[in-house]
């Protein structure tokens, strides 16, 4: 299971780009360190780097809340994690209070006003290369972290907007060491990494190459970045003169009109969105809505499984995750064709997660064997003829969680799109490629795509930062991931492991993973599912392909009267530098 390390793993294509011509060879697995942490007096935080997780933990010890630790983590992260998230993009963030209430959180890049359907496109109509679209000032969003930041910050943080910062600009001036999976990343990409000038003179040597595992980065320009924000509030990143480095650093790179400007940085404004919420087995799940597609899918593919006696059946059955993987097929069929920003299309999210169409939907799973074929439904509220979009896959992601004394829950996830974004460094971090989350054909057989690019629009996303209450209304679960598309995949089946089978959070985790994807079936390789591959065959799954699980999920799980933390056991293993 770990024959690369998985920062490898989400910097290359995912398995959306493999040659899907059969089963690749399975490899022995290692025993998977384990990382989990129980609750102290004031909380419990987790993060796919214990260096940012230190930094929430930091701040709940101070005597601050979910939401500041939650922040600090998104800070340090911009350090210790530059090729996942940070303050160069956005992300979302749901926060669920112990009396149940939901409050959710868009930070999600905008395009800039200049941008139009054909932003992607060549003069003479055609597509250029993903890369070429990527390492170019047409991929740049305008940056939501630190406005949603300073947002959930103003209307439930606890300690002072400084405060918050203190970690990552010790770990930006004082230095940071480069791990493996940061080594391994930079080094699967240096030309992409490498591409400007402050990139190579941070993690690259006088002669060009990757600095070794161990060696100690100080990133002096983002320590002074945090400063400005930290003393002067977001708008020292907004309205000031690194606001206008940003956007002379994106325009120099944008090769036609309508580039960035500082009008797009200084109208850019965090939205609060609502949550959108359901019951799986009495348990309340509550994600993000709209732009991301996430949410909508873990409760389709949560609602669609509920008729089924999933703990009967039990976790080690490959009728078991049969049952899931037709589910998802159904989720993803309605989020190709329907999931974009509501601000731009009337995206029918109460219809796609109404009990009777998910009952309806539910009814096409067949136990006994697959689907040949699965369309997206037509929900209430869906009212024009859309075509499936060319979006790539998301790389460079990270989710956190914490729950405070008072059993706040916060899930928030943080992304920059590809890993290192776009190549593009400003004032010390790296600056997004989310404008190519949306489809870069803006139509298809003449029928218009929903994610399509338009200016001032939020691409559509698969983060899907979850909390879920038990039947008693308690908290009980933050969860996340990381890794583009598997992202709801990933959040579900921890889900599905801790309610169904009652396992703890790193189990439910380390839970194999499976995805559709087209016409095969991904199975876990160096697990049993892929030992099992005959009997997904058995069930019509005809087109199998065997490899490494490129996810990164986080969870915080209550267990009995204690809360426990847990990062995903891929990224353990060899990955960290002591």
């Amino acid at each position: 299971m770990h024959a690369k390390p998985i920062a490898r793993l989400i910097a290359a294509p995912l398995i959306f780009g493999l040659a899907l011509s059969g089963c690749a060879t399975t490899a022995s697995s290692p025993a998977i360190a384990e990382s989990t942490a129980p609750q102290s007096a004031h909380g419990v935080v987790s993060a796919a780097d214990p260096r940012a997780q230190a930094a929430g933990e930091a701040m709940l010890a101070a005597g601050g809340n979910a939401t500041d630790a939650a922040i600090a983590v998104m800070l340090a992260l911009t350090v210790v994690e530059p090729q996942s998230s940070g303050i160069g993009g956005g992300g979302f963030f749901v926060r669920g209070a112990a009396d149940g209430d939901v409050t959710s959180y868009d930070g999600r890049e905008k395009a800039p006003a200049g941008a139009s359907p054909d932003w992607f496109l060549r003069a003479d109509g055609s597509l250029p290369s993903f890369e070429e679209s990527v390492q170019s000032g047409l991929s740049v969003g305008v940056p939501g972290n630190i406005r949603m930041a300073a947002m959930a910050h103003h209307e439930h943080g606890k300690l002072p907007w400084a405060k918050l910062f203190e970690p990552a600009i010790a770990l930006a001036r004082d230095g940071f060491q480069i791990n493996n999976r940061l080594y391994n990343a930079l080094s699967s990409r240096p030309e992409h990494s490498g591409f400007t000038a402050e990139a190579r003179q941070l993690y690259f040597d006088a002669d060009g190459k990757v600095l070794p595992a161990g060696s100690l980065v100080k990133n002096e320009q983002l320590a002074k970045t945090f400063e400005r924000i930290a003393s002067e509030g977001p708008d020292a990143f907004y309205l000031s003169d690194m606001g206008e480095k940003l956007v002379t650093e994106v325009a120099q790179a944008t090769p036609r009109d309508g580039a960035m400007t500082m009008d797009d940085l200084t109208a850019y404004e965090p939205k609060q969105r609502d949550a959108v919420c359901g019951s799986y087995r009495k348990y309340r799940v509550c994600s993000m809505g709209p732009p991301s597609s996430g949410g909508v899918a873990v409760l389709q593919i949560l609602g669609q499984l509920e008729r089924f006696d999933l703990k009967a059946l039990g976790k080690d059955n490959p009728a078991t995750w049969h049952l899931f993987i037709e589910s998802q097929r159904l989720a993803y069929a309605d989020r190709e064709l329907y999931m974009a920003d509501p601000d731009y299309f009337d995206v029918p999210v109460a219809g796609l997660i109404a009990p009777d169409y998910i009952a309806m939907r539910s009814a096409l799973i067949d136990p006994a064997k697959r689907n040949d074929k699965v369309a997206a439904g037509t929900p209430v509220g869906a009212k024009i003829a859309l075509a499936d979009g060319d979006e790539p896959e998301e790389h460079g992601t990270s989710h956190f969680a914490a729950v405070d004394g008072e059993g706040t829950m916060v899930s928030y996830t943080s992304t920059i799109e590809s890993s290192f974004g776009s190549g593009l460094m400003a004032n010390g971090f790296y600056l997004n490629n989310e404008l190519t989350d949306f489809s870069r054909a803006p139509e298809v057989n003449g029928r218009i795509v929903a994610n399509r690019v338009e200016g001032g629009k939020r691409p559509r996303s698969s983060m899907s930062p979850t909390v879920v209450w038990d039947p008693q209304g308690h908290p009980f679960m933050a969860v996340g991931a990381a890794g583009g598309p598997t992202i709801p995949v990933t959040t579900t089946r921890a889900i599905i492991g801790a309610i169904d089978f009652g396992l703890s959070a790193q189990d439910s985790l380390a839970l194999p993973f499976l995805m559709s994807v087209g016409n095969a079936l991904m199975l876990e390789q160096g697990t049993w599912l892929a030992a099992a591959a005959p009997q997904f065959e058995a069930l019509g799954h005809a087109r199998i392909v065997l490899r490494e699980a490129p996810i990164k999920g986080n969870a915080i799980v209550r267990e009995g009267e204690q809360w426990m933390s847990a990062r995903d056991p891929r990224i353990e293993t060899g990955l960290d530098v002591p």
